[in-house]
């Protein structure tokens, strides 16, 4: 083969390289910073490559920490400006790279269609080039054409390029520049093709970078005009690359706006240029797929693939080839990228494409679904490893995964297939082929069950979903999830600043700020170098306008220097002051930073602010100190968790520092036991107790990794210089001998976050609960300072309160139990510890049980004895009696059930537990009597109406239960007089 996939990858890489392009390596297809993001997607119509938050996409403004991910390719800082320009990323000028893709969620999702064509995907790997404001358009044509025409050597004449054709109604011009330029390169006029805005307008959202751009589409067959069929879905005339020039940013009213510099930005999908390279029809056709499909046919012994989709597919056996190949693709670098089935947000995509693979696979290969999409695995990590490691070193915890999800799903089909097959005839009942919404919300939101598989056996049984109304329903699920939801009152006095904003920043002259004083200075003086409100700069500002609640109006202050920290890498932003003398205060509530400039937002409480004037800037050290204790005690449990896990310890997931708590995600098989718990927390107490310094320095980036020892965030890229946090060992003593191995004994990460001057000022650290976030990924809360003394003392005075268990029995016993385990379940306290109090807990209520079981056992024994002496010793055909066996129904049904043997007698037992204030009674009627008119329903009826409560029962037996213990005599002496009167 001339062309395997690997050479189309590596000549598109040759190629960029020779122009001055940097290679950056593809992102994860998981955007781990941010779990509401979905998955790095980079579709003809995506090309900034990632940000899809659900159903929308990201409008989010990123502080400038956030923002240095280069392997994220998130290039939509730099398109906006606010990228920080001291880092490699912000520096970025051109670049090339293939780019790992997951289009399955959000505006672009494919996945309802892969299998039904023969070039939908949901995984995908997208080529790309990039110029930051370097060269524009000419540049990139000539560069594109020069590629598939001189070394891929693709015929000319087969080619048909498009242009943005204009829009006379939102007043845009059409791109006639870039079909000039086409012209120039020597194409034909007639393959140079306008259209509109949904081809050839790229646009993120409804707001963000957009532009126009122009694709390049091939012809398979050639010899002919194909332009007709340029933009129809035409299989044999199919869009290759799309080349975007992002000069606009659409605003939030939906107008355009001119970016400060212009951009290109180009995606090209491998498998559609491979199957052009190999001259196939099909993407699948290519040895991108096949050996896929070969691995396939040699687990099922199905027949080979055809290749034929619709009514073609007679079996539907190609179809399920597609998907199943397709779909292990997905599955096998999402995991391998950290992601996880589960059931949200992304892991709930996840979870659905294997589910959606394995209904196929056992539907159409009759496959026992278990380790079925493991075992195709390898082949995919043969053709792949190379070019992308990562999924080389993850084999045997992808497969887990897999055959975890593969065997629980196998319960959850059979379920969910009988469950399905009710809603169908629940729809036949009413003559409709259509089921109900809620019936198929009810399956997704109970048990799991895929709304597009209910979908697809619905088409496959001839019936409809009602979308609407699931539509309706989901909805509802919404709301009260929302009404579950703390105020957004802090959102919506949010001040953020916007691409244009920074641009009319800097180009207002105003000082980027420096924020080292943020490290070393409680209480500062600044100047005000602008006042921002409404998308303008001001020189003034007052109080303005209140809110409901009394506060002035939000706006932004922006400072020579500031001490405050601006939130990032986990940790939350300072508030405090700003005050001029005794003329203006200023409450600084929320503390951002966008390209170099922090911004302080809250709201005056008096005075007014002028750009010039000095201000007090001092935040609040009450809650700095809190958020320092924090973040150093996550340093601390950072180093624990190494020390106590080993190798079952894999790479932080993510980190949030608050005043109140911290908590910290990290890759961990399964949950950690309560000895790990206890020797965890004992080590980070034992570290705080040495009372270590914490230093801090910044230093190279490439020196900082040779520490040995060092912890970085997963897939996190860092600045250069960064800033080194050691505790223990001074920074510089650690860098003069970086790669000794006693550094794993010290905490010693990169961070640009607030700490501790010394351990002992934390306090002392409690694990407050350890929990799963995911399938591999666990989750732990811990506290320090003044709240973890609270849980420190409340676990002080439980085990005392514990300790009464052990002085008590009976009734007092048992209500002792009761309200322990509740409080216990609740309570705020060290998580070993509180398993540690849950197995006394659990062997005081075992102690119980038993006795309280033996005790009714005997009561039983008791009751039945009392029953047969009265029965043997009695004349008359009524016994009523009240025994002493509490709220033991077993008892007296025991009692009753030897009654009916001997069909003699009428009986009536009652029994009452005190301390429950319970009232039991059930009753029997031999044939023999209820002829003469006695009837066990309405005797019990007369007891009913004494002591309350329900009753329920026939004419042979009855019972029932009520609450007014103190009336029983009465009532067992009504019920004698009742069965008299009939007998």
């Amino acid at each position: 083969m001339e062309w395997p996939a690997n050479k189309v990858r590596e000549a598109y890489f040759t190629y960029f390289a020779e122009h001055g392009h940097t290679f950056v390596p593809s992102s994860p297809t998981i955007p781990h910073d941010d779990p509401t993001l979905l998955f790095a997607n980079a579709g003809m119509r995506s090309g900034v490559r990632v940000v899809y938050y659900g159903q929308s996409h990201c409008t989010k403004n990123y502080g400038p920490l956030e923002l240095l991910y280069i392997k994220k390719l998130l290039y939509k800082p730099i398109f906006l400006g606010t990228a920080d320009p001291t880092t490699d990323f912000g520096k970025l000028k051109r670049a090339y790279n293939a780019q790992k893709c997951i289009r399955a969620g959000g505006k672009h999702n494919d996945l309802d269609d892969v299998g039904k064509d023969v070039y939908h995907h949901t995984f995908f790997e997208m080529l790309g080039n990039w110029s930051f404001g370097d060269y524009f358009k000419k540049e990139a044509l000539t560069m594109g054409w020069d590629l598939l025409t001189k070394v891929y050597k693709l015929p000319s004449e087969r080619l048909y390029v498009t242009y943005y054709g204009g829009d006379p109604e939102k007043g845009l011009e059409p791109d006639n520049e870039t079909r000039a330029l086409w012209l120039e390169l020597g194409l034909d006029a007639s393959r140079i093709l306008p259209f509109g805005n949904k081809e050839n307008f790229w646009e993120m959202g409804d707001q963000g970078p957009c532009g126009p751009c122009s694709e390049i589409h091939f012809d398979r067959i050639g010899g002919r005009d194909a332009s007709a069929l340029v933009n129809l879905d035409d299989p044999d005339v199919l869009e290759i690359w799309n080349l975007v020039f992002i000069q606009f940013n659409r605003e939030a009213d939906g107008s355009l706006r001119p970016l400060p510099n212009k951009h290109v930005d180009t995606g090209m999908g491998l498998e559609r240029l491979v199957s052009v390279m190999q001259n196939k029809t099909s993407n699948y056709d290519t040895d991108i797929f096949m050996p896929i499909f070969g691995r396939i046919q040699e687990l099922t012994g199905a027949r080979t693939y055809t290749g034929h989709v619709g009514d073609a597919d007679t079996d539907g056996i190609d179809m399920a080839y597609r998907v199943i190949a397709d779909h292990v693709r997905t599955l096998l670098f999402a995991i391998s990228d950290g992601g996880v089935p589960s059931n949200e947000g992304r892991g709930y995509v996840l979870r659905r494409i294997l589910r959606r693979g394995c209904r196929y696979a056992r539907r159409k290969f009759g496959v026992t679904i278990g380790t079925f999409f493991a075992s195709i695995v390898d082949t995919v990590v043969s053709a792949m490893g190379e070019v992308y490691p990562e999924i080389t070193k993850k084999v045997d915890d992808v497969k887990a995964i897999l055959n975890e999800e593969e065997e629980s799903f196998s319960r959850t089909l059979d379920r969910g297939e009988r469950l399905f097959e009710s809603c169908l005839t629940a729809a036949q009942s009413t003559g409709s082929r259509v089921i109900s919404g809620a019936d198929a919300w009810r399956l997704y939101d109970t048990f799991g069950f895929p709304l597009d598989l209910t979908h697809l056996m619905a088409e496959e049984r001839g019936f409809q979903v009602d979308q609407e109304q699931f539509n309706k329903e989901q909805e509802k699920a919404k709301e009260l999830s929302r009404k579950g939801r703390g105020s957004a009152k802090q959102a919506s006095r949010a001040v953020i600043l916007d691409v244009h904003d920074i641009a009319m920043v800097d180009g207002a002259s105003v000082v980027k700020t420096y924020d080292e004083p943020k490290y070393t200075k409680e209480v500062i003086t600044a100047k005000v170098c602008g006042l921002f409100l409404n998308h303008e700069l001001h020189s003034r500002l007052d109080r303005g306008e209140t809110d409901e609640e009394g506060l002035g109006r939000p706006f932004g202050v922006l400072l020579d220097q500031t001490n405050f920290y601006a939130e990032s890498g986990g940790q939350e932003y300072d508030t405090g002051l700003l005050t001029v003398g005794n003329e203006a205060e200023f409450v600084v509530e929320n503390v951002q930073a966008y390209g170099g400039f922090v911004l302080h937002t809250g709201h005056l409480t008096f005075g007014s602010l002028e750009v010039g004037q000095t201000v007090t800037a001092s935040y609040d050290s009450v809650r700095r100190a809190a958020l320092a204790r924090n973040h150093t005690g996550t340093h601390i449990l950072n180093l624990a968790l190494r020390n106590v896990l080993q190798s079952e310890a894999g790479d932080q997931r993510g980190s949030l520092v608050a005043p109140e708590k911290l908590r910290f995600d990290f890759n961990c098989k399964g949950a950690l036991t309560t000895k790990q718990l206890q020797d965890v927390e004992a080590q980070c107490n034992e570290v705080i107790k040495k009372d270590l310094e914490v230093h801090s320095q910044e230093v190279g980036l490439a020196q900082g990794k040779e520490i040995n020892g060092l912890r970085a965030v997963f897939g996190e890229v860092y600045p250069d210089p960064v800033r080194v946090v050691v505790v223990g060992p001074k920074v510089s003593e650690v860098l003069a001998d970086a790669s000794n191995p006693k550094w794993q004994e010290y905490s010693v990460e990169f961070c640009g976050g607030t700490h501790v001057s010394s351990t002992k000022k934390i306090g002392g650290l409690v694990l407050l609960e350890e929990s799963s976030v995911a399938k591999g990924v666990r989750r732990i809360v811990a506290l320090t300072g003044s709240e973890a003394k609270v849980a420190q003392d409340l676990a002080v005075k439980f085990k005392s309160t514990l300790s009464t268990l052990d002085t008590l029995k009976g009734a007092d016993l048992k209500t002792a139990l009761k309200s322990i385990g509740k409080e216990l379940d609740a309570i705020p306290i060290s998580a070993p510890l509180k398993a540690q109090f849950r197995e006394r807990f659990n062997s005081a209520k075992k102690v119980f049980d038993d006795a309280d079981k033996a005790a009714k056992l005997s009561q039983v024994k008791e009751a039945l004895d009392a029953v047969k002496e009265k029965l043997n010793s009695t004349s008359e055909p009524l016994v009523v009696e009240i025994l002493q066996v509490g709220s033991n129904s077993k008892a007296i049904v025991g009692a009753i059930t030897h009654a009916k043997t001997a069909a003699s007698h009428a009986v009536y037992l009652f029994s009452a537990d005190e301390s429950a204030g319970r009232v039991t009674h059930q009753c029997y009627v031999p044939p023999s009597l209820i002829k003469k008119g006695l009837k066990a329903s309405e005797w019990a009826g007369v007891v009913a109406d004494i002591v309350g409560g329900k009753k329920g029962g026939k004419e042979e037996s009855a019972q029932g239960s009520g609450s007014e213990v103190s009336r029983i005599k009465e009532a067992a002496q009504a019920a004698s007089d009742y069965a008299k009167k009939l007998l």
